[in-house]
């Protein structure tokens, strides 16, 4: 997320994206500033890692969003932690409830509520993320 930010306030972006065994090492040495990786798994080609990246570096332009807030509250402003879980309507869901705590409007009790999720989703997902 950081490197989006980063993106973000740029004023032009080119994306090379190689397909098969990736972009000629030649280009890579004459033209590239920077090279990105999403993660560590083979794609088909560079383009679908291109699409995740410009819509990362999209969603933080003015405009983007209909609430430009939402960019401020995401998953990955801590980097060493992972979100809350999120719910949504309806309250029950086949028998599931939204907790208690997130339908009281005490917004102090919430946040810390999300933060202790937060932790706890991150040691049982992403323990590495806290070493």
């Amino acid at each position: 997320q950081a490197k989006a930010r980063e993106l973000s306030s740029e004023e032009h972006l080119i994306f090379i994206c190689g397909h098969y065994e990736g972009v000629d090492h030649r280009v890579i040495e004459q033209l590239v500033d920077l090279e990105i990786s999403i993660g560590d798994y083979v794609l088909t080609n560079g383009a679908i890692a291109a699409a995740v990246v410009t819509d990362a570096i999209v969603r933080l332009l003015p405009g983007a969003l209909g609430d430009p807030r939402s960019a401020l509250d995401e998953s990955f402003i801590d980097p060493n932690l992972l979100e809350a879980p999120a719910y949504t309507k309806p309250i029950e869901f086949r028998g599931l409830k939204v907790p208690e705590i997130l339908l009281s409007g005490h917004h102090a009790k919430i946040e810390e509520w999300k933060s202790e999720m937060s932790i706890k989703r991150t040691k049982e997902n992403r323990p590495d993320l806290l070493e």
